[in-house]
């Protein structure tokens, strides 16, 4: 692995190196590492797709995975599809995200299609992380399209943890989610944009179980000249309570849209949407410029503190 690798590998899974426990490390549309454990095994797949499937015993506690995709071969592009079985009262970390690097010159795309399914056992738990990370000489173009598929089991209980954190041109970020009785699916998306990217947010979410749950969280920023567009589609079909939150900061020329809709089929079905789009307010500038601050620190500061 040579130093833009690693550097990615840094940025979008905080590692210096081999992880420990199991692995899959995907780099310029090839596996590059893998190792398993008796709890945790990766296979490659076999019916044709590109991608691997991921089955975690029932019953393991406190163990983690780690499955980056690396794209430093500038003009790449691929679809990668990745299922993990999750087996019953489980409590697993599994820490995923792709960096691209792309020095391709000018019109080189770099891409990556990422669709996780997830088959989530009775009463068992996951967090999953995901970064998106992007660099290069400014010419080319990185572009990724995730795609997350939860399927939650009685009891069953995800934390989803989403991060874009710079220099991705253009990508369509899609979540859907079926939830049985007792359920329960948090998401946290973190997203920023500038120059003249583009990010599309879909979410989708079916609550078909009796006491289910499901909370998401969007915050992001806007700067430039990019667009952000965020929809948000609740489906209470059951007694549940859904609530999704989408809060935007807007700087320069940017634009960004926030479309909720809730739809209740069910007389116990509670569902709520809150949305907030605004430019930094002008006391937070003055109050961290008077502590010897530029404008431009002090903007840089509040958005750090806001997608913290």
């Amino acid at each position: 692995m040579d130093a833009i690798e690693k550097d990615l590998l840094l940025k979008i899974a905080d590692l210096h190196g081999v992880p420990e426990g199991a692995y899959n490390i995907r780099g310029n549309g090839a596996t590059e590492s893998r190792n398993t454990t008796a709890n945790i095994d990766i296979v490659t797949k076999t019916d044709g797709k590109s991608g691997i499937d991921i089955y975690v015993k029932a019953g393991t506690k406190n163990e983690s995975m780690h499955i980056p995709v690396i794209i430093s071969k500038a003009g790449l592009q691929e679809v990668v599809y990745n299922d993990f079985h999750i087996g019953e009262d489980t409590d697993v970390v599994i820490v995923a995200g792709c960096g691209i690097h792309n020095c391709g010159g000018v019109d080189m795309t770099s891409r990556h299609d990422g669709v996780h399914t997830f088959y989530v056992g009775k009463n068992a738990k996951v967090k999953y992380v995901e970064k998106h990370y992007g660099q290069g000489d400014g010419n080319g173009k990185n572009v990724m399209n995730p795609t997350t598929v939860v399927h939650l089991d009685e009891g069953a209980s995800m934390i989803m943890e989403t991060t874009q954190i710079k220099g991705i041109d253009s990508t369509k970020r899609i979540t859907k989610a079926d939830m049985k009785a007792g359920a329960n699916f948090v998401v946290k998306e973190k997203l920023y944009t500038h120059g003249r990217q583009v990010a599309d947010t879909d979410f989708v979410i079916d609550m078909n179980g009796a006491n289910c749950r499901a909370d998401v969280m969007s915050r992001s920023v806007a700067a430039e000249q990019s667009v952000q567009r965020f929809v948000s589609t609740m489906n209470g079909n059951a007694p549940c309570h859904g609530h999704t939150e989408c809060d935007a900061i807007i700087m320069d020329e940017a634009s960004v849209t926030a479309a909720p809709c809730l739809s209740a089929n069910d007389i116990d079905a509670e569902l709520i949407h809150e949305a907030a789009i605004g430019k930094i307010a002008g006391e937070q500038l003055t109050k961290l410029m008077t502590l010897g601050l530029t404008e431009k620190e002090a903007e840089e500061q509040i958005i750090k503190g806001f997608l913290h």
